[in-house]
């Protein structure tokens, strides 16, 4: 009956006993042949294994998450181009609302008998377990990939290890494991071919970020080639399998004890004999395509005494560790693991030379609760099952160690750090890569040491927040792969607001998986004049003597940029004998009316005119035929090439006198007096790029973070070329310019008589209260120069005006003045600072900060926040640099953030329990002490007072502030003491994007709004899900492209706020901050005072992914509302009343706003009919949207 036959013909026996084989000299994936013709690609990990899986698939279903997106988006783009899989089939991709859904399709698919694969990471695989123990219980093939990511525990980070693969151990998969860029594109192979082979599902994984976007120069198959590797017999026996009415049969039944276990354990045959499968598949395609792999791949000395045992990337670090130490005549080894499940023992024994005496398992993961991690565990139960077999030979000593959690950085010294604590056996178990002052088992790494071919050039491009350093290097990258023979690698490593992108290129194979060493670089190339301040000498820690230095910035001429250099940077240049440059890419982007991103093509222009590995001419054309390719807008392209024309022009060779400058003054940034611990000991270290000596002891466990440390953090973007300048002749006071500023850069201030203003402070009198001075300043730390406040100004009272030394100067003292003045007037909502500050990471003219800040200052004091995890958790809550603050009093948000999937829930959760907490304990407690003769008489007179208005928000405050201090000092009320925080009301949201309230937390928010609990939702609809790059969700609308639908949305928009509309107890709005602040405000407060759920969706604009500058943010979303795009309305279950707040939609304007974002336009020009039609279902859906809107008003407002 079964299908799981094939297996049958592979295990076991002679062959299985064939295919193990004695220890090599050198790691077999070195070895390589000549094999079937292959062509060289510039490929990064998730393009290589994405490409193999399109090409042996039927299906594919896929959901974003970081660092694995990338492979379901390419595979959704070649779908849309039509591309063919070997079967001469387009595969048919679907984006599921989850990785839970994800994985029940893929087990459908798989029951059906199609060749189907996913792509995951993080907690994303986590999702998938349950469907996977079910996939592999029924012996169905299929491969996930996943681009191994961590997993969120006391926080999340945007960073790789093996935690997530290693909660998959007893699932049942087959998990093979690939170790560099060329590994992953190999393996993905094996694993598909294996896993037809032995009826078994493969877990395909490689080392997140630092594999999966590694780019690399490497060889790649043809899909002809892989279609005559492929096991046909074995895809055909698959379908003929499937569920079918034709050939009737039952799976997934019910099964008592009596048969259950002799089920599971008649599937053993099928794990047993994978090692020999996967063994000969190797064997089979190092005849096809020349390179050699094995299970276990050992290198090193045939006789060594010290192993190293490892699987991942860490692989060619270690071996570059072998080669040094046995070169100083140590006989050490190392063996690389690629199939992990099923561990086959025999043949990791076999690979290990006899001669060992010690043995060190080192491992990406941490596995709590267990005497060491897995790995350690299988190597340690190997080892002991064969000291135990007569004739076995005897048991070596076996120690763990842990390293590279959350992406940290594995050298070549840390590696040989690995082998010398086996010389001397001085650790069992231990951690290399922190300082581990707490537990004493950190390992200190031996002196780094230089593991690359020699004639490698090596490079550092230096950039912050969207100046386009990454994108620069990337480019570069992949123009020199496809125009010289040159091998190529890059990798972009993010810390502390900074981002280093790593560059090698040289005549020979690259196999450094590591950053560029100190003093290692011929060129470093910085993108953000911010970075020379904050960093100074750090800046050129990478550069060798004699290297060349890049810095863009506005400093010329000579005795500027002499004046504005930190004198320890000039002391560095001088002591290297730097040859330096500098550039001022930005007004060359202003002057081609390009935003910052032209920032990259200038920085490119200038690297390939310094760096000679093309001509300068020929490069210049190649980067303008890049441009023309990559911008669809000829405007915008165009202005692209200008920019490369006129690059190497303002490129300007600083010629410094180097006695002067290494005699320069140097003068450290001043740390803040004020500053607390956590920006002593952990933010401002972080911050000059130190964080990864900071030992174990200083950090909270729980991961716990105060807020407002982003101030300290100021200057990590590059700062803005043009300020804000206000008007007072034509101001209308409307504060607008200041609520709609993304950074909070404007501020309104009310100036008295006596407060001494500084000279050439401005002002009017203000409405209502003349005695009063009105001005609105700017922060010049904090401002971006987008524009967006001009624009938001019905009056033109702001304009832009180019800001030099002097003019920053100027306002950076008028705005230490504001800043400092007296709260006066906070009834009026200008007045009210948000408790979100201008330093965050979110981008320039961001929709989803906007709504977040009005929250803040409507209810900044008492805000209990539940944050699905998305965009808004990336920027509002990162862990060095919070830009959440806390008010006068010292209250502030409490911000906390739960899963994609689950935000309602948790925030559902809190709510609850804070309901039972005031209900129950703090009512009862209230109650007692009111009627305890000891307790003083105002005290007992407050606690009455709050038993009669525990609802009422402004009576619970002023209960809280007479109460708290009354309470401190009474000693025989300690439980209510306890409590006393609780007799203020908090406000509870819940707040997330449209990817978590349309798709994966779909289910759970409505179940919470159905329950009518006291809990507020705050959805910040981006119409994408900005978080993992800009993938469609069920929020974006009809026509619209994103990443997997890149032809345009083929569905209408999902509207939440209409389904909760239905159950008529939800209070339900829709805003739009940028379009209408009055009445997002005024929703936002109706929301919170309704006893009950309540819904409100805020339409926010995301200029990087909807495609317009963010200059135009508030001119888009107005004309969004105006044109009917967007619906403004508010329903209060109360009045049983909908109001209406927008007009009807109307098809020339929303054709007008559909034309001036590139998400609509793009389509448009790519496949004009169709995007057209999906245009027209828009503008139809948007009229029936408006319609029952109208319906439900006239009907419910009549009664």
């Amino acid at each position: 009956m079964g299908c799981a036959t094939s297996i049958r013909a592979a295990g076991g026996g002679e062959r299985a006993k064939a295919s193990v084989r004695p220890p090599a000299t050198g790691l077999s994936a070195h070895a390589s042949f000549a094999g079937a013709p292959q062509r060289s690609e510039c490929f990064d990990g998730n393009t290589a294994a994405a490409y193999v899986a399109y090409a042996l698939s039927d299906v594919a279903f896929v959901f974003p998450i970081a660092p694995s997106s990338e492979m379901g988006e390419y595979v959704c783009e070649w779908a849309a181009q039509g591309r063919l899989n070997v079967f001469g089939q387009r595969v048919e991709a679907t984006e599921m609302q989850s990785e839970a859904g994800v994985a029940g399709a893929l087990h459908g698919a798989c029951a059906f008998g199609s060749l189907a694969t996913t792509f995951t990471s993080s907690q994303g695989l986590l999702l998938m377990i349950p469907n996977m123990f079910k996939i592999a219980g029924e012996l169905l093939p299929c491969v996930i990939h996943v681009a191994t990511g961590s997993i969120a525990m006391h926080a999340r980070c945007a960073g790789g290890d093996h935690t997530d693969v290693m909660a998959c151990r007893t699932t049942g998969f087959a998990m093979l494991s690939s170790h560099s860029v060329q590994e992953a594109l190999d393996m993905a192979l094996i694993a598909h071919v294996a896993s037809l082979q032995s009826s078994l599902p493969f877990l395909h994984f490689f080392d997140g970020f630092r594999t999966s976007h590694e780019l690399a120069k490497i060889r790649v198959m043809s899909y002809e080639d892989i279609r005559a590797f492929a096991p046909l017999d074995a895809v055909q026996q698959l379908r003929e399998c499937g569920l079918n009415p034709k050939r009737p049969h039952l799976r997934g039944t019910s099964q008592g004890p009596d048969v259950y276990f002799q089920c599971v354990e008649a599937a053993n045959k099928y794990h047993n004999a994978v090692p020999a499968v996967v063994e000969r598949v190797m064997h089979q395609f190092a005849s096809k395509f020349g390179r050699v792999y094995h299970l276990f791949e050992y290198y090193g000395d045939p006789t060594a005494r010290w192993v190293v045992i490892a699987v991942g990337s860490s692989a060619a670090t270690c071996a570059g560790a072998v080669d040094r130490l046995r070169a100083g005549g140590k006989a050490v080894g190392f063996v690389a693991v690629h199939l992990l499940r099923p561990f086959s023992a025999k043949h990791l024994i076999a690979v290990v030379p006899r001669s060992v005496q010690a043995i060190t398992v080192l491992e990406r993961t941490k596995e709590r609760g267990t005497p060491g991690d897995p790995l350690y565990l299988d190597v340690c139960a190997a080892f002991s099952e064969e000291a135990a077999r007569r004739g076995g030979r005897p048991m070596p000593r076996v120690l763990g160690g842990r390293y590279g959690l959350g992406s940290k950085e594995f050298t070549p010294g840390m590696a040989a750090a690995v082998f010398v604590n086996m010389f001397v056996l001085s650790m069992r178990h231990f951690a290399v890569g922190i300082d581990d002052d707490v537990g004493r088992t950190s390992l200190k790494p031996e002196p780094e040491f230089e593991a690359v071919p020699a004639g490698t050039t090596q490079c550092v491009f230096w950039g912050g927040r969207a100046d386009g350093a990454s994108a620069a290097a990337r480019g570069a990258v992949a123009i020199i792969a496809a125009n010289t023979p040159l091998f190529v690698q890059c990798y972009v490593s993010r810390t502390a607001q900074v981002a280093s992108a790593h560059v090698r290129f040289g005549s020979a194979p690259l196999r450094s998986p590591y950053l560029v060493g100190r003093r290692a670089a011929d060129i470093v190339v910085c993108h953000t004049s911010a970075l020379a301040t904050r960093l100074g000498p750090r800046l050129l820690a990478p550069l060798r003597q004699g290297g060349t230095f890049v810095l863009n910035c506005p400093w010329w001429p000579l005795d500027v940029l002499e004046a504005s250099l930190p004198g320890a940077l000039k002391r560095e240049i001088s002591l290297l004998g730097a040859k330096f440059y500098v550039v001022d890419a930005l007004t060359l982007v202003d002057h081609t009316l390009l935003e910052r991103g032209g920032v990259c093509t200038v920085m490119q222009s200038v690297f390939f005119k310094l760096v000679t590995v093309i001509r300068y001419d020929t490069s210049a054309e190649l980067l303008k035929k890049t441009a023309m390719n990559a911008h669809v807008n000829d405007d915008s392209a165009d202005a692209h090439c200008t920019c490369v024309d006129a690059a190497a022009g303002a490129l300007r060779e600083v010629h410094y006198n180097a006695t002067a400058w290494s005699a320069a003054p140097t003068e450290p940034l001043a740390l803040p007096s004020d500053a607390p611990s956590f920006v002593r000991d952990i933010l401002w270290p972080s911050l000059l790029l130190d964080g990864d000596a900071l030992p174990v002891s200083r950090f909270d466990p729980k991961g716990e973070a105060p807020l407002g440390t982003a101030r300290y953090a100021q200057g990590a973007v590059a700062a803005a070329a043009v300020l804000p300048e206000w008007g007072p002749a034509t101001c209308t006071q409307c504060g607008a310019c200041a609520l709609l500023c993304p950074s909070t850069a404007l501020r309104p201030v009310l100036i008295a008589a006596g407060d001494g203003a500084p000279q050439g402070l401005a002002s009017i009198p203000s409405t209502g209260l003349p005695e009063l001075g009105y001005r609105v300043q700017v922060n010049p730390a904090d401002c971006s120069g987008c524009g967006a406040c001009v624009a938001a100004c019905p009056a033109g009272a702001i304009t832009l005006h180019p800001a030099d030394v002097d003019s920053r100067a100027q306002a950076s003292t008028l705005w230490d003045f504001s800043a400092a003045l007296p709260r006066r007037n906070e009834t009026d909502i200008q007045f009210r600072p948000p408790l979100l500050g201008g330093i965050c990471s979110a981008c320039e003219g961001c929709g989803e900060a906007a709504a977040v800040r009005l929250l803040t200052r409507l209810f900044g004091g008492r805000l209990v926040v539940a944050n699905a995890d998305g965009c808004c958790a990336t920027w509002a809550a990162p862990y060095l640099a919070s830009p959440l603050q806390t008010d006068a009093t010292g209250n502030g948000p409490a911000w906390g953030c739960g899963l994609l999937e689950d935000g309602a829930e948790y925030g559902f959760g809190i709510a609850k329990a804070d309901e039972a907490a005031r209900g129950g304990r703090l009512t009862a407690a209230v109650a007692e002490a009111a009627k305890d003769p000891a307790v003083v008489p105002e005290l007992a007179a407050l606690l009455r007072e709050w038993i009669t208005c525990r609802d009422d928000t402004e009576a619970c405050e002023r209960v809280y502030s007479a109460a708290a201090p009354l309470l401190e000092r009474c000693e025989s009320l300690a439980e209510l003491r306890s409590l006393r925080r609780l007799l203020a009301r908090p406000s509870h949201w819940v707040v997330g994007g449209d990817s978590w309230a349309c798709d994966a937390g779909a289910g759970g928010l409505d179940h919470v709004l159905a329950q009518g609990a006291n809990v507020n939702v705050l959805m910040l609809d981006t119409e994408l899900s900005c978080c993992t790059g800009g993938h469609c969700t069920k929020a974006t609308p009809s026509g619209a492209a994103a990443k997997y639908a890149v032809g345009g949305c083929t569905r209408s928009k999902k509207d939440p706020a209409l389904a909760a509309l239905s159950y008529g107890d939800v209070y339900v709005a829709c805003v739009c901050v940028q379009a209408d602040p009055a009445q997002a405000a005024r929703a936002l407060v109706e929301a919170e005072r309704y006893t009950g759920a309540s819904l409100v969706v805020a339409y926010s604009p995301c200029p990087r992914r909807h495609g317009f500058p963010a200059s135009r943010v508030v001119d888009e979303a107005r004309v969004a509302v105006a044109s009917g795009h967007w619906c403004l309305w508010r329903y209060d279950p109360r009045t049983r009343h909908l109001q209406l707040d927008s007009p009807a939609p109307s098809t020339p304007m929303l054709r007008e706003f559909l034309s001036r974002e590139a998400r609509f336009t793009v389509p448009l020009r790519a496949r004009p009919d169709t995007a057209a039609a999906l245009q027209e279902q828009l503008c139809n859906h948007a009229a029936e949207r408006y319609r029952k809107l109208r319906s439900f008003a006239d009907s419910h407002n009549a009664q």
